[in-house]
Order: structure tokens, then sequence, then C-alpha cells
């Protein structure tokens, strides 16, 4: 993928705006974390998490081709997650609604280190 990024015009500017993007995108999965965690109503806490998780698909889609593959992965998860989530029986969801906030916890920490990194 190096070779390649240096080799495609434009590149560059693409990844600058990825990762100043991620600090809003880490900022609005967040807080659509802690408002899926706070609510008691099952649409309100579904809607949020398909808010984070529309997100992370994007993120998990762009991150791999501009160089950021394990960053992508961790995106991947955190959706995978939510994915698994939604087709699981609310008995389960308690427990699988504190594995996605562990999860999204390391991303948005991942999140930061990759925007500290690349400044």
């Amino acid at each position: 993928m190096n070779a390649m990024s240096q080799e495609l015009p434009g590149l560059d500017r693409i990844r600058a705006r990825f990762l100043h993007l991620q600090t809003a995108r880490q900022a609005d999965i967040a807080q659509y974390a802690l408002l899926a965690w706070e609510s008691d109503d099952a649409d309100t806490k579904r809607l949020n998490l398909q808010a984070a998780q529309n997100t992370l698909h994007q993120i998990a889609g762009t991150a791999g081709s501009l160089g950021f593959r394990e960053f992508g992965q961790t995106a991947r998860k955190c959706e995978e997650l939510i994915i698994k989530f939604f087709e699981s029986a609310p008995s389960r969801h308690s427990v699988l609604m504190q594995e996605i906030l562990t999860n999204l916890d390391a991303f948005v920490t991942e999140s930061q280190n990759l925007i500290s990194r690349s400044s």
C-alpha cells in the first residue's frame, strides 16, 4: 500500500481529509454510544446504535484503502458487535451493550492515537 499511495496523486489529501473527519466521527460515535447506553427506550437505543454502526461502516470501508488497515479492522469489529446486538435476543442486550461500549472505547482511543501520530 505504501508504494501505491506514493504513486496516486492526491491520496495524501484524501488521507488528511479522512483524519480530519475522524475528530468529529469519534465524538459522534461516543455520543451515540452514550445515548444508547443511557436510554431505557428500545427504539432510541436502536436508532443510536444504528447511527454508530453507519459511521463505523464508513470508516471501516475507507480506512484500509488509505493505509490504516488495523484501524479499519477495529471499526469493523465494533460494527459487527452492533449487528450482533441487533440480531440477539433482548435477554443478551445488557451483556452485548457492555461489550460494544468496551470496544467503542478502544476504537475512540485508537482514533485519537491515529490522529496524534499523523499530525
